[in-house]
């Protein structure tokens, strides 16, 4: 079984900044590419970012590239991600996702889900 635990999220103006954390209940954390998604209202889930298992790679969508950062703790077995610059458009529900697989990159499928943290900003 495997558990995503999502926190961090809350209400900040537009520029600030928001630090979310994915804590993981699963033994092989440390082998499983990890992500964050977002889902606004009205639109699809869409990946934020993503990182391998060890952290030696990452991968920002286009609309969050040098504003959010992605980042892991496999002894903590926490992944994180570090907001920035934020915008009214950056508002969703954000997810922590796990790769079904182990070890791959790209992922083969994101297939654990936490259940979201609120992320929303003001103008």
């Amino acid at each position: 079984q495997v558990l995503l635990v999502e926190s961090g999220g809350g209400l900040v103006q537009a520029g600030g900044s928001l630090n979310l954390s994915c804590v993981a209940e699963m033994i092989t954390f440390s082998s499983r590419t990890m992500a964050w998604f977002r889902q606004a209202p009205g639109k699809e889930r869409e990946i934020v970012a993503s990182i391998s298992w060890s952290g030696a790679r990452t991968d920002y969508s286009d609309s969050v590239k040098g504003r959010f950062t992605i980042a892991r703790a496999n002894s903590k077995k926490t992944l994180y991600l570090e907001m920035g610059s934020l915008k009214p458009e950056d508002t969703a529900v954000y997810y922590c996702a796990a790769d079904s697989g182990f070890q791959a990159w790209p992922p083969s499928a994101y297939g654990h889900w936490g259940q979201g943290t609120q992320v929303t900003v003001s103008s």
